[in-house]
């Protein structure tokens, strides 16, 4: 195992997030996590595991042992009678996704980027929209997890399924995620038909939208009445995905590139942000393509923001997004990037945002550098007084007291943790809060 004394900072993606632990170590097999648990245990050091950093909260902060899993990946087995693979847990989902589309496989459905581990993306409750699949932990069958006493427990429905239930969303609280075997099945094809379309109209027909489509989102770009669609549905093909030149414009000239130069010029001068708004939300054109799942649910994020998102019940989600727009329409606050609008099924996973009930995602961001706490916390306001579920990666101020009350399982969690780590070898200030003491 490469581990060595640290003081090296580490920092998140967005660069919120700065800590410089006591140790690192790099393990290259389950067998070197369990001793580097054990040995961080006996030395007195807490201990977490970081992935790419995409997280906006310090869930994954430590001051103790940092454990960097970039050694532990790749595909341990492919199972074609069950349609299920295991994958270590510091694998990409960008490798893991390519990987699969080799041997003709495919994830049911995933995020919008694909830079997370798996282990990263799964246990802050990572998700992308669909009408009836659920996010990337939903599709977990199997888990492999050091405990806190270096114990290596498998986890699924049959065995230990009291921490399957919790861990597969498990905040990095319970143990550390080692390996996840994921169903799968035979790659198929999805058309994309994207489209702009009114805020009134798409927020009067949102239940349509959703119920005609296996996978809707939208954007509303503030300060306009513009919105931009996506409906992803299953097809047989053939292919046609976007030409390279016009995927070029729209995916990273349009997209990253000239939304770059707007968001840095509206950082600049705030001022010109609403005329700013009202020509970006006009750039992108309708189009439809069709291509293998990755390649239609993902697309690259090169802007850097930070970003704050809240669960609702998917009823209450339309109320919200319009209290969202009044509220920015009569303040001073000047927003240039989009509000995301996705869904979900309802799961059975204790600490999911969408736990046992049908969900609405409304995500609010801020170009990095620009002061977003006064947007975000008005934003928050009206999310939690619609028992509004924050994403455990993404920026918010709730706590436990909040927190139990919005997720009828959340003593099963707490209890759960208690006995898998009762000396807090895996807590930090963030579990902290959101978890109690």
């Amino acid at each position: 195992m490469n581990s060595r004394s640290g003081r090296d900072t580490w920092r998140n993606w967005a660069g919120n997030v700065a800590v410089r632990p006591a140790r690192e170590a790099r393990p290259a097999s389950v067998a070197e996590l369990a001793d580097a648990v054990r040995g961080a245990a006996g030395q007195g050091l807490r201990v977490k595991t970081v992935g790419t950093g995409h997280s906006f909260t310090a869930i994954a902060a430590t001051d103790g042992l940092l454990i960097r899993p970039d050694l532990l990946t790749g595909i341990r087995h492919i199972d074609r009678r069950a349609m299920t693979v295991t994958v270590e847990s510091g694998t990409p989902l960008k490798r893991l996704n390519v990987a699969l589309a080799r041997e003709g496989l495919s994830l049911t459905n995933m995020g919008d980027i694909m830079e997370q581990t798996v282990a990263g993306a799964t246990s802050t409750g990572t998700h992308g929209t669909g009408r009836d699949s659920a996010s990337i932990a939903a599709q977990i069958r199997e888990l492999e997890l050091v405990t806190a006493d270096g114990r290596v427990m498998t986890c699924s429905e049959k065995e230990n399924p009291d921490v399957f239930a919790a861990a597969r969303i498990g905040l990095g609280a319970l143990g550390v995620v080692s390996a996840i075997t994921f169903a799968v099945e035979p790659v198929f094809l999805l058309t994309a038909r994207e489209e702009p379309m009114s805020f009134d109209k798409v927020t009067s027909e949102f239940d349509a939208l959703h119920a005609e489509n296996e996978h809707f989102e939208f954007y509303w770009f503030p300060h306009t009445g513009n919105c931009n669609t996506k409906r992803n549905n299953r097809s047989v093909g053939p292919a046609a995905p976007p030409g390279r030149v016009s995927g070029w414009i729209e995916d990273e000239f349009l997209s990253n590139g000239l939304f770059q130069v707007v968001n840095s010029v509206g950082r600049a001068v705030p001022a010109a942000v609403p005329a700013i708004a009202r020509v970006s939300s006009r750039a992108l054109s309708a189009r439809t393509y069709t291509d293998i799942p990755y390649r239609v649910f993902t697309s690259p994020r090169r802007v850097r923001f930070m970003e704050m998102e809240y669960a609702l019940p998917r009823e209450a989600a339309v109320g919200a997004l319009r209290e969202l727009k009044a509220m920015v329409d009569r303040s001073p606050l000047r927003v240039s990037f989009p509000v995301e609008v996705r869904t979900a099924p309802a799961d059975d996973i204790t600490l999911s945002t969408a736990s046992g009930r049908e969900t609405a995602y409304i995500a609010v961001h801020m170009y990095k550098g620009t002061p977003y706490h006064a947007y975000f916390t008005a934003a928050e306001r009206i999310m939690t007084a619609h028992g509004g579920r924050p994403h455990w990666g993404k920026v918010h101020t709730r706590d436990a007291a909040y927190l139990a009350g919005v997720y009828p399982r959340f003593g099963e969690f707490t209890a759960l943790r208690d006995r898998l780590d009762p000396d807090r070898l895996f807590g930090n200030d963030y579990l902290r809060r959101v978890l109690g003491a």
